[in-house]
């Protein structure tokens, strides 16, 4: 084989590592938070189930799971947090009026 043949043939193979490396992060980061937001939606519904109790629940929508995807389920209690402080400001504002 002469020279030429082999530097393409490492060339290619260089391009094709490149490519993949390119292509293979942002995969990584979609699959981590469709992951993620599958497990917030779970999260919310027994939140849901449970808060339902206490006639409070949060709405399960595409938005609040894909929050919950990107804060992690460990930190998903800031959308329960945010829900009970709107109700408590409504609540205050409607004593007023």
């Amino acid at each position: 084989m002469e020279a030429n043949t082999i530097i393409t043939y490492l060339a290619c193979i260089l391009f094709l590592f490149i490519i993949g490396r390119i292509f293979i992060v942002p995969l990584k980061f979609i699959l981590k938070l469709i992951f993620n937001s599958i497990i917030g939606g779970i999260l919310i519904f027994v939140i849901n189930l449970i808060g339902g109790i206490f006639n409070f629940h949060i709405g399960l929508n595409i938005i609040t799971a894909i929050v919950v995807g990107i804060l992690g389920v460990p930190r998903s209690y800031f959308i329960s947090n945010f829900k009970f402080a709107v109700i408590e400001f409504s609540r205050k504002i409607m004593k007023k009026v």
